[in-house]
This record gives structure tokens, sequence and C-alpha cells, in this order.
């Protein structure tokens, strides 16, 4: 007779109590903050400045490609709502790849998308100062990093509430932006603005045809843009602090569909629509290129207000996930125990700084090395999403029915369900596969997979030598995470 497996709590290790809240951590974050804060991940620099190289690579059928793109990051994003509406947990879906599959998933999907996270850091700074410096020339570049990495050290020390206020009011500016770009192009296409005449499909369908790459290039498409919807996992992780994570989970993960559809998929077919894909203004600056069409002066200014906007609000996310990711690492002991001091609002405190801290370091290798260290470090950034979502439909499969079996021992149902399980999670999984194929089969992108794949060597032989020095021997699922 077989034993049942062990139930999945979020609990302190060691802890006696059951509980689904995690202590020390602020639990101040409303429904209305998870949901703009989902809202607000879907839309950042990748569909700001990365929509043009998409046009550029497969012409107007990246249309295709992002939808294909966004289909796959629903499913997924589906898989982790359900585990966290049922299990908040600040660490996500390192707690349950933990759970699912052992230690040492937790520890190397955790450490993997803290170290992502943290380049990343350094590219939005520097991204913000080249910008910032461009409208004041006389204001060197590190200052304006320092300005910058001051002010949101302070405000995700303030506490969760603030932060969470503070997304929310950058997540509506970028809402607002996209939605009066929406308006404006489609008054553009219909040749309702003054001096403008309907546009038709001339640039939709000539200039090569819808797809005039062909299926190459769709495949193409797909690689350029499905890494652009990396960040809508911070809801999941917010999920630990927020006031009723079941409800606040499931409003901000339902709307994905259509919000991807209406912004990035609306957004691209205007621009397709308006200008030829070829056009080199839409690399330059997609939604740049359509206001100037529509003959509206100061648009590039506007724009790269927009985009500042838009890199502020994923640097400050992006401290929000690493810190609380360090916070939960540490407290499954596989992080030091000092990132686990919380202050008296509820905040990691020592999580954050040192997530700032190496920010900064991100920062100088992005100033000193351009071409060379970083460049390889980045480019793990996008291939590092696919060890995380590939994690993320494993764990699903693996914790769906012990989630079940819980929920109705305690004569409940699951508050957020996966559709189609298992045979959806089995083809999103074998749609990631397929996505692994084409990235091997491109020259750029096979170079993606190969620093994430050191760098996963790296984090799973720092794995080792920790169990090794401290004698420890890998755990079961756990009882307890972070």
């Amino acid at each position: 007779m077989t034993s049942a497996p062990p139930p999945v709590r979020v609990t302190a290790p060691g802890s006696p109590t059951g509980s689904a809240r995690e202590d020390g951590l602020g639990h101040g974050l409303r429904p209305r903050h998870l949901t703009m804060m989902g809202l607000g991940s879907a839309i950042g620099a990748g569909l700001f400045l990365g929509s043009g190289v998409g046009i550029a690579t497969a012409g107007p059928a990246v249309l295709v490609s992002y939808a294909i793109a966004g289909v796959l990051v629903v499913l997924v994003m589906r898989m982790l709502a359900e585990m966290a509406a049922a299990v908040p947990a600040s660490g996500s879906f390192s707690v349950y790849a933990e759970a699912a599959l052992g230690r040492w998933a937790g520890f190397t999907l955790g450490w993997v998308y803290w170290f992502t996270l943290i380049m990343v850091l350094g590219a939005e700074i520097t991204g913000v100062a080249r910008i910032v410096t461009g409208w004041a020339p006389g204001v060197p570049q590190w200052a304006v990093a320092l300005v910058v990495v001051a002010l949101f050290a302070v405000v995700n020390l303030a506490g969760v509430r603030r932060f969470g206020e503070l997304e929310f009011w950058f997540a509506l500016v970028k809402v607002a932006a996209i939605v009066v770009f929406l308006v404006l192009g489609v008054l553009l296409v219909l040749g309702l603005l003054p001096g403008t005449d309907p546009v038709g499909t001339t640039n939709l369908l000539g200039h090569g045809g819808f797809a005039p790459q062909g299926v190459g290039g769709v495949a193409a498409g797909l690689l350029v843009v499905v890494f652009a919807f990396g960040g809508i996992e911070i809801v999941t992780i917010a999920a630990a602090e927020a006031q009723d994570p079941q409800r606040a989970v499931g409003r901000a993960t339902r709307t994905i569909l259509w919000r991807i559809l209406l912004f990035y998929v609306g957004s691209v077919a205007i621009m397709v629509l308006v200008l030829p894909w070829d056009a080199p203004v839409l690399q330059e600056g997609p939604f740049v290129a359509v206001l100037d069409a529509a003959g509206l002066p100061g648009a590039a200014r506007l724009m790269e207000a927009v985009v500042v906007v838009a890199l502020l609000s994923a640097f400050n996310a992006n401290v929000y996930a690493t810190s609380r990711m360090a916070y939960s690492l540490a407290g499954r002991g596989d992080g030091p125990r000092v990132l686990r001091r919380v202050s008296s609002r509820g905040v990691p405190w020592v999580a954050v700084l040192v997530s700032v801290a190496f920010g900064v370091v991100a920062v100088g290798l992005n100033w000193a090395l351009p071409d060379t260290l970083l460049g390889i470090l980045l480019n793990a950034v996008g291939a590092a999403l696919l060890v995380v979502w590939v994690l993320v439909a494993v764990a699903q499969l693996r914790l769906r029915p012990r989630l079940e079996e819980q929920a109705r021992a305690r004569g409940e149902a699951l508050p957020l369900r996966m559709w189609g399980y298992p045979w959806l999670t089995w083809a999103t999984l074998a749609a990631l596969a397929g996505l692994v194929v084409l990235m091997l089969a491109d020259g750029a992108a096979r170079g993606q997979l190969l620093s994430t794949a050191v760098l996963v060597a790296v984090v799973l032989g720092l794995y080792g030598v920790t169990a090794l020095v401290r004698g420890r021997a890998p755990r079961s699922a756990p009882d307890a995470s972070r």
C-alpha cells in the first residue's frame, strides 16, 4: 500500500502551523493593486520598443506570432494562478517546483529567476538614464541612476501598500497611453483624423503580402515576441501579501487574455495597417512612427516619457520580485538567513537592499562591458523564462491532484482551476518544447539557450556544493515554504 503524498502547505520550516500566510510580511495589497499590477506587467518596454523588431522580422504576420505567444502565456499563467490561489507564497513558482519535484528544483528556479531579474534591473536603470540625459545633456547618467535607485529603494522599504499604490498609478499611465494610441490609431486607419484618408489594406497585404517571410518569418517573429510577456508572473509572487489572495489572483489573471489581444495585437495591427512593415521608422520607434503619421507634434517626446514610466514601473516591480524571492529562499534554508529580516512595516529590508545593490552592480557592468560580459548575461534572461514556464507546467501536473484532495478534505473546491487538465497542460509543454526546437534552429536564440544552460548548471552546482558543505541531504517535497 503506497503512502499518501505530503500535503502542500506554506509555513515556516519546522513550524507546527499549516497557515497559508507567511509570518512577518505585510498583507496590504488590495485586489485593485494586483489587478492593475497584472495589467501593467503586460505592458512594458517589450511592447513599446520590441514590437518594431518583431514587425521587421515577420512582416504583418507578426500578428500571428503575437497571438501564438499570447495563448501560450495565458495557459502558463492559468496554471500558475491555480497554484497561487490555492497556496499563496512569496516564492511562487519556486515553492511549487520544490513541492512537486524536490528541493533542487525550488533552489534552482528561485536563484535563476533572481539572477535574471537582477540583470534586467541594470538594463532598466541604464535605459532610463539614457533617455533622461537626452532631455538634460548636462546631467550625468550615473546621477540619474543613483536617483532612481534611491527613490525605489525608499518606496520598497516603505511598505507593500505604498509599493502597490505606486505600481497602480504606473500601470494606469501605461494603460492610458495604450488606450489613447489605440483610439488615435483606429481614427487614423478609418481616415477620420484631419488631413487623413482611410488606409485600406495596402500596407497589410502589399509589400510582399501578409507573410513576406513565410512560415519561417512567423517562427522567427515568435522568438522575438514571446519573451515580451515576461513580468506577468509577479502577480502570483505578490499574492502572498494580498488581503484576499484568492480573489485578487483570480481577478488579475482572468483578464490576461483580452489584455494581450487588445494591447499587443491591437497596437501591432494598427502599426502594420498604417505603415509598410519594412519602413525603417517602425524599427526605430513604432509608436512614434504611427503618431507622426497622424500628424501629432511632440509625439516622440511623449512616447519617450511613457517608455520612462514603463521602465521605472518594471524596475520597481523587479526590486519587489527579487527581494521576495530571496526572502522565500532564505526561509527554506536555501539562502543566507539575514535575508529573512523583516522591518516593522512587514518588509524584508535586507533582501530589498541586496537586490538594489546588485542592481547597481549590473548598471556598472552595463556601462563598462556593454558588448561582452553583460551581453552574455542578458542573453540568458529570455530563455530563463522558458525554464520558469516549463517547471510551472510540470509542477501543476504533479500538484493538481494533491491540491484537489486537500480541498475536498475541507469540503471545498479549488478557487481557480486550469482548463482541460491534464491534456491542455501537456499540450502547453509540447508547445514549449517546440519553442526550444525553434530556438536551436536560430543562431541568436541558440546563444540564449546556451547562456541559460550555463546559468542553470552553475546554480545547480551551487546547490550541490551548499548541500555538501552543510551536510544536508536533499529533503522531500516541502511541508513548508516561502
